[in-house]
């Protein structure tokens, strides 16, 4: 029996795009938890330490920039990469998910065949 693959928390409003990014990454190994949002999340979180964190920019109750830098704060988190996976694609919306605390940046809509790829690179760092 093979281990199990990293565990990433996926923290989207979109239920498309959470199925989408849910069937690709578990094709690869990968084990998705889900969060439809900021509060969700944190919930997640109290149960679960994922090896990484895909984090939607636009949500209702709390956006990614946010939520990021809040996790950032938390000691147990401060490793852990947080990529920003958005359509916010005008000029400074990178360099706005950096300085928030994201560890890297993903364009919508998403490359199934590079996004497992992407997120090992950063796992292996």
């Amino acid at each position: 029996m093979s281990a199990p693959g990293p565990i990433i928390l996926y923290v989207e409003d979109n239920p498309e795009n959470r199925m989408l990014v849910q069937r690709v990454l578990t094709a690869e190994g990968f084990i998705v938890l889900e969060a439809a949002s900021a509060v969700e999340a944190q919930e997640v979180l109290q149960n679960h330490h994922p090896q990484l964190i895909l984090m939607d920019i636009n949500m209702p109750d709390m956006d990614g920039y946010s939520l990021t830098a809040r996790l950032k704060k938390r000691p147990e988190l401060q490793d852990v990469p947080i990529l920003a996976l958005t359509a916010n694609v005008l000029r400074g919306d990178r360099e706005r998910s950096l300085a928030a605390g994201c560890d890297g940046y993903i364009q919508k809509p998403i490359d199934v065949d590079r996004l497992p790829q992407e997120i090992l690179r950063y796992l292996e760092k």
